[in-house]
This record gives structure tokens, C-alpha cells and sequence, in this order.
């Protein structure tokens, strides 16, 4: 067999997603030399703490560091979570486990990082020490490939942990009076660098050269502090700073116990920056801590554009704050979120309770957040889909806060379930199945029974359970929905509990009551005009028929969905009813038609990112290549749809026996078509792959079949051995033996850059995408030469 446990993971032909580190508008200024020693640390250490007071620059340290690492780096940010409950989940979606289902998600994350060495960094641990230690105890324990670099105010108290004290930036010695030589010190760079953003002719002369001194030294060389500081610097001059700093220094109380003596230093220029602000601002400023991630103008009109701030006078209040360096703007293209560090928005919610309108702007906030979902689901059968749920996701923080503040409040739970139930989409095609789960069932503990609300919520849960395989607990939960449903005479609940019960009937086999289910609640779902629930149920109907010998009946009933989502721009059922068609074609025997239908809804899962409907795709892509007689492809296809199912933490089982049995006989097929061991070294090829890299590579290999180019083993098939070169040859050899090429350059004593070369022409000459193909090709060669007894050690 392959071993390609060695594989270097430069090498890998899925690239698994470097994280996309946040882009930084101004100059990172005083830590060359923490940056190398964190370096450093990292390499020789699994876990590294970057501790310091807030405000010292942990994160901003931490990221530049791990844009120096090698394998790949995952971001977690752990400031708006609150709930210890929620940091594991909060790990899965950072590193882009999908959350699908109700497998821990602990499982999801392990599974998700040991494909490939990884750095992970853990930004803001602090407020959740506990709970973090307990899940990276467990990551490391598991996962001997993976690195950890944390930041926290304190360290985290690990065994093993290597502690790197992020101390403030040098300030200069006392009676510094060298304007040059004062322009080395690392606190004074930063302060030149970022007054000259607000104040580009300022220096550094005999004039101010000794309030500079005095300045970077009273703030003890905090970076955030600094940053405030400068900002001051465009209406005053730096001794005019200074005085005013100090006495609001003389004006706070000695820090208490464990409070460091800079930290005051800190906390009297945020609340000399509060003090300068408008009414207006300072409104804003305390508003604004509610939200514990970043939003977009519109959603920071909803909740806090109301009394003082209606009109315009929001928007110049956030001008001067971004002004002032209270509010960070954040721009990709055209959009803009705006977002604050954690130490202002500590000091914005101090405000805000000190005021007593904290939960009065919380509801704000939620309710801001219902009517967004209420647009969404209103608008579902529409253009808006996709960008409906991307905004969502980047809201996902902000909703999960809404949910909380509604779990927690007395007399809110009513509203959060509306709010959970109307974020169905998000939690399904968004996914976020576990999340959702877990607040409508945690709401669903404190609403009344026998109300609308408790009634919405069932079929909303039932319906997550049933994606996550949790059969029984849907039924419970879809047994109550009917008798309120019935109880309350609500016709549209009624349409979704027999909706829903169809697709649990459809999912354990029973064909024939699903098929008549699904037509009765498509008759309820049009009574009262809920087209996308119509339309579900319409494919979902569709894949009932064919897996009940009626796959001509299917095409019909799937044709009417694509008509009316394509009328109305829709194209969520519209990929899963092409889906169902590419079935329904295939046991018809229509096989290019087949392809034609998965290629279309691959094409739209290229914005959708729905893990379920991806994980379908591919596996039903399989089978079409496999039926087309491209068995080589069907195997690599078969082995990345396994990859994606399991990222999702489920499988096609799930779906149903019928569809179950169609993917085992499609498995045994390539089996016996390639043999077990070359298909299973297909199948391994691409297990890495998530669902992005699922997409783009079933679509490739889908189209590359229409163009009628062979399949990769059938152009490989006449290639021989004697077509390479000696060292070629010896290359590929060690190649099959699952060597990287850093270890095969050791292996023949030869530079990493030559056997790179030699990888390259011969994957060239064999007209081979990966070395795992080079690897299958020589098992192939010694097979069919008769001598196993030649073969390389490790193959055969």
C-alpha cells in the first residue's frame, strides 16, 4: 500500500485553506524582535501563550507571527462568546467544520484538523480560561501535528505551556533629548507613525522632543494607548497631552489587587477619549457594546438610531468616532463593518449599564435581528439567497448574542424562538444545524405549551434532527407539532408538520406514505401561499418518487420546481431539484442528461457552500462517472464525498436505505472495475477536501466527462517505466513508497529543488495530476509485470 502519512503538506493537490488573516490598514510598528522570538517559540514549543495587559497588542502580535508559519493557520476569536458551552462550536466554524450535526463538536474539530499539521491560534482566552484549557488539552492530546498559539491577559496554566510575556513597547530614558536617536525607540516610532495619520507634518524637534519622552512614558508603552494619544495630537499640541493626561491620572484610585499599575494609564486615556466625544458619541460609543462582533452601517442604524442618534445624527457621530480611533472600520470593496477593540467596548458596556439601558438596547438588538430574519425568510424565493446568508454568517456572533439575551431574560423566550425559527435557513443551508439545534431546543424548555411559537419551533428542530440522522428525536418532536397544529386549527403548521413527517418517512424507507404525505402538505403549503416551503417539499417529493420505481413521475414533479425557481430567481431548491433530476435520469439511463443536472447544481453550490447539498452532489457525481464507465473517477469522487460527510459529521445513510444502497453498489462497482486497492488509494487521493475544494474539483472532473476527455487511469494506462529517466524512474519509486520529497531529497543525498524538477516532469510525462496517481501508477506497473517480489518496499 501508500503510505502518504509523510507527505509533505506543501505537496497535498488539496490545498486545505490557509485562514484568511485580517489585512491590516496601518503600519505594525516595535515588535520586530517579539515576532522572531514567537517564532521561534512556536517551533519548538505545541503550546504558546502570548500574554500582557489589554491593550499591549496580544493579537495583533499573534496574527503577525502566525503569517510566518508554514502549515495551516486557523483564527479563532474568542471575545464574543460567553458561554463556555459555545467555544468548542465557536473552534468548528473558525477552522470551517461544517456544523451539520449533532456529533460533538470536539469530533467535528479533531477530525477537521488531523488531515495536515496546523497552527491554531485562540485569541482573547481570558474570560474563558476553564473552558478553553479543557478543549486544548484535549486538541493536543489527539493531535500531534497541531500547534497552539493562544493569547490571554494571564497564562492558561497548562503544563507544558510556554509562556511569552508581551511587555508594552520601550519607552525612552529620562532626559532623552536626541529627536534622531529618540525616533529608534520602539513607543515613540508608534507614536510618530500614527500622529503623522491624523497630523502628516508632524516631528520630532527641540521643541517637543521632551514632552514626547514624558508622553510614551506615562503611557508606559501601550500600544492601544498610544494609539488613543496620537489621535489627540490633531487639535493639541504634545505638552498639552501630557498635562492633561496627568491630571486625569491623579484623578483615579490606586489599582486594586492583581490590576497592573500601566493598566491605569490605559483606562484614564479611554476615559479622557469618552470625555472628549460628543453626547452623541458617547451614546454611540456605549450603544455599540452590545454588539460583540462586527456590523454593518444598516444594522447599527436599527439598534442604536434611534432619540439622540435618529437621522443623520448617527452617522456623524460614528465619523467622529472612527475619527477618534474608538471604532475601527473595516472595508472589503464597497462594504463596510464597523467594530470596536475589547477594551473600548468594556468600557462602552460600563457606560451603558451605568445608564440603565442595558437591556433595553439588548431587545433593541434582537429584535433588530428578528425583522432581518423576517426579511430573509420573506424574500427567500428570490436573487437574494446567497448574499442573504452570507450576511448572515458574518452576523452569526451577533445573532448568537440575540439568543442568548432572549434565553436568559425573563419574558424574552417568546421572541427568541420567533428569532430561532426564523433563522431556519441559516441554521440548514447556512450551516449551522448544531447551533440551531441547541437554542430552539434550550427556548423550546421555556415556552408555554400549546402556542404558535412552541408549535413553529418543533418543526423547525424536527427538521434539523432529521438532517442530523436524529430520527426519534424528530419524531417526538413532529408528533407534538401535529396536535398543536391541529388544536389551534393553524393551516400553514399543519402543511409543515406533514411536511416534515414526509421526510422522516421518506428517510426510514417508507416510500409510499412520504409520497402521499408530501402531496397533502404541498396542497396546505399552497392554501396559504408558502412558496418555499412548496417548493421543498416539491423536491423532496421528487426524490421520494424515484426511489419508488417512478422516476419519469419524478422528472415531472422537479421540472415544476426549476419553472417556478427560475421564474422567481430562486436557486436554493432550484440546485436541490436538479439534484433529484440527475437521479431520476440516471436509473433512466440518461446518463449525459444526468451530468448536465449535477453540473448545474454544483455550479450554484459555488455560492451556496451547503455542505449537505455538496456532499449529495458528489456522491451522486460518483455514480454517474462510475455508470459512464469512468470508474477511476467515480472512486476519487466516492472518496471526496466521504471527506465532505465527514466534516459534516454524518453520511448518506442519513438520507435514507434506498439511497444508501445506491452508494454501496456504486462503490462495489468501482471495486471491481479497478480493483479494491487501487480504488481505495482513488478514494484516499482526496479525503482532505472540504467543501469548497469538494466543489471545484467534482465540477472539473464533471466537465472534463462532457468534453469527452478520458478519465485520469485511461490516460495513464499505456504509460510505461521506460519513458522516464534512471533518476526519474528512482523518483517515482520512492514516490510509491509515500516518501515527501524533502525526505527524498535526503533518501538520495540530492538538493530538495532537483527532486522537485524531477516531480514535476514526471508528472508531466505521465500526464498525472498528483504524485498519489504516480504512487497508484507504479503499484499498477509492478502488478502487472508479475513481480511483486521488485516492487519498492511499501508497495504491493
Amino acid at each position: 500500500m501508500v503510505d502518504v502519512a509523510g507527505q509533505d503538506r506543501r505537496e497535498r493537490q488539496v490545498p486545505r485553506g490557509r485562514h484568511r488573516l485580517a489585512t491590516a490598514l496601518d503600519s505594525f510598528v516595535g515588535r520586530e524582535s517579539d515576532i522572531a522570538r514567537l517564532h521561534e517559540e512556536l517551533r519548538r514549543h505545541r503550546l504558546v501563550s502570548v500574554t500582557g495587559p489589554g491593550g499591549v497588542g496580544k493579537t495583533r502580535t499573534a496574527l503577525t507571527a502566525a503569517e510566518l508559519w508554514d502549515d495551516d493557520v486557523y483564527v479563532v476569536e474568542l471575545a464574543s462568546v460567553a458561554d463556555p458551552s459555545q467555544i468548542a462550536p465557536t473552534v468548528a466554524t473558525a477552522i470551517g467544520v461544517a456544523d451539520q450535526s449533532n456529533r460533538d463538536a470536539v469530533d467535528r474539530v479533531i477530525g477537521h484538523l488531523a488531515a495536515a499539521p496546523s497552527l491554531l491560534v485562540v485569541d482573547n482566552c481570558e474570560h474563558l480560561v476553564e473552558g478553553t484549557v479543557r478543549l486544548l488539552l484535549r486538541l493536543l492530546a489527539d493531535l500531534p501535528e497541531l500547534t497552539v498559539l493562544a493569547t490571554s491577559r494571564s497564562a492558561l496554566g497548562v503544563r507544558g505551556e510556554q509562556v511569552h510575556r508581551l511587555d508594552p513597547l520601550a519607552v525612552p530614558e529620562t532626559g532623552s533629548s536626541d529627536g534622531r536617536s529618540l525616533t529608534e525607540v520602539p513607543s515613540v516610532r508608534l507614536l510618530l507613525d500614527r500622529a503623522r495619520g491624523v497630523l502628516p507634518e508632524f516631528r520630532i524637534n527641540d521643541d517637543n522632543c521632551d514632552a514626547v519622552v514624558a508622553l510614551c512614558r506615562k503611557l508606559d508603552g501601550l500600544p492601544l494607548a498610544i494609539e488613543l494619544a496620537a489621535v489627540r495630537l490633531r487639535s493639541l499640541s504634545v505638552s498639552q497631552v501630557v498635562e492633561r493626561l496627568d491630571g486625569r491620572l491623579h484623578l483615579l484610585a490606586a489599582p486594586g489587587p492583581g490590576t497592573e499599575p500601566r493598566q491605569q494609564s490605559l483606562r484614564a486615556l479611554i476615559a479622557w477619549s469618552y470625555d472628549l466625544c460628543s453626547q452623541a458619541e458617547q451614546l454611540l460609543w456605549a450603544r455599540m457594546s452590545v454588539f460583540p462582533a462586527s456590523v454593518g452601517l444598516e444594522t447599527l442604524e436599527g439598534v442604536c438610531g434611534h432619540g439622540d442618534l435618529a437621522g443623520d445624527r448617527l452617522l456623524d457621530a460614528l465619523d467622529g468616532l472612527i475619527g477618534k480611533s474608538v471604532v475601527v472600520a473595516d472595508r472589503d470593496g464597497e462594504e463596510l463593518r464597523y467594530r470596536q477593540f475589547v477594551s473600548l467596548r468594556e468600557y462602552g458596556a460600563e457606560q451603558l449599564d451605568a445608564s440603565g439601558c442595558t437591556e433595553e438596547i439588548r431587545r433593541l438588538h434582537r429584535d433588530h435581528y428578528i425583522a432581518v430574519a423576517t426579511t430573509v425568510l420573506d424574500r427567500w424565493c428570490g436573487p437574494h439567497q446567497a448574499r442573504d446568508l452570507a450576511r448572515l454568517r458574518l452576523d452569526h456572533p451577533n445573532l448568537l448574542a440575540a439568543l442568548g439575551f432572549s434565553a436568559s431574560t425573563p419574558g424574552e423566550a417568546v421572541a427568541g424562538a420567533r428569532l430561532a425559527s426564523l433563522l431556519r435557513y441559516h441554521w440548514i443551508a447556512g450551516g449551522f444545524l448544531t447551533y440551531g439545534r441547541r437554542w430552539l431546543e434550550r427556548l423550546l424548555r421555556r415556552l408555554d405549551a400549546r402556542t404558535p411559537e412552541r408549535g413553529e419551533a418543533l418543526w423547525v428542530v424536527a427538521w434539523v434532527a432529521l438532517i442530523q440522522g436524529d430520527r426519534s428525536v424528530a419524531r417526538e418532536y413532529l408528533d407534538e407539532c401535529t396536535t398543536i397544529a391541529e388544536e389551534l386549527g393553524d393551516i400553514a403548521m399543519q402543511g409543515h408538520a406533514a411536511h416534515w413527517t414526509a421526510l422522516m418517512n421518506l428517510f426510514e424507507g417508507d416510500l409510499q406514505e412520504a409520497v402521499e404525505r408530501y402531496r397533502y402538505a404541498i396542497e396546505l403549503h399552497r392554501k396559504v401561499g408558502d412558496v418555499p416551503a412548496e417548493l421543498a417539499a416539491g423536491f423532496q417529493l421528487g426524490m421520494a418518487e424515484t426511489y419508488h420505481d417512478r422516476p419519469q413521475q419524478a422528472l415531472s414533479t422537479v421540472a415544476a420546481v426549476t419553472e417556478r425557481a427560475t421564474a422567481d430567481g430562486e436557486m436554493w431548491n432550484h440546485g436541490y431539484a436538479r439534484w433529484v433530476e440527475a437521479i431520476a435520469r440516471l436509473h433512466l439511463g440518461e446518463l449525459e442528461a444526468a451530468r448536465d443536472a449535477i453540473l448545474s447544481t454544483l455550479l450554484i453550490e459555488r455560492d451556496f457552500r451547503d455542505g449537505v447539498c455538496t456532499a449529495l452532489s458528489v456522491e451522486v457525481s460518483s455514480w454517474i462517472m462510475t455508470a459512464m464507465g469512468r470508474a477511476a473517477d467515480g472512486a476519487t469522487l466516492s472518496g471526496v464525498a466521504a471527506g465532505v460527510w465527514r466534516r459534516l459529521g454524518t453520511s448518506l445513510a442519513a438520507f435514507g436505505p434506498h439511497a444508501s444502497a445506491e452508494g454501496r453498489a456504486c462503490g462495489e462497482q468501482i471495486d471491481h472495475a479497478l480493483g479494491a486497492a487501487v480504488a481505495g488509494t482513488l478514494r484516499n487521493e482526496y479525503g482532505g477536501a472540504d467543501v469548497v475544494d469538494a466543489v471545484r474539483i467534482c465540477t472539473g472532473i464533471i466537465t472534463a466527462a462532457g468534453s469527452g476527455r478520458p478519465d485520469r487511469t485511461s490516460r495513464m494506462a499505456g504509460r510505461t517505466l521506460a519513458e522516464l529517466t534512471a533518476r526519474e524512474e528512482e523518483v517515482a519509486l520512492l514516490i510509491a513508497e509515500g516518501l515527501s520529497n524533502k525526505a527524498i531529497a535526503q533518501r538520495l543525498v540530492i538538493s530538495r529543488r532537483t527532486v522537485d524538477g524531477h516531480v514535476e516532469r514526471i508528472l508531466r510525462k505521465l500526464d498525472a495530476e498528483s504524485r498519489i496517481q504516480v504512487a497508484t501508477w507504479v503499484i499498477e506497473q509492478s502488478h502487472r509485470a508479475g513481480s511483486p517480489g521488485d516492487a519498492p518496499d511499501g508497495v504491493g
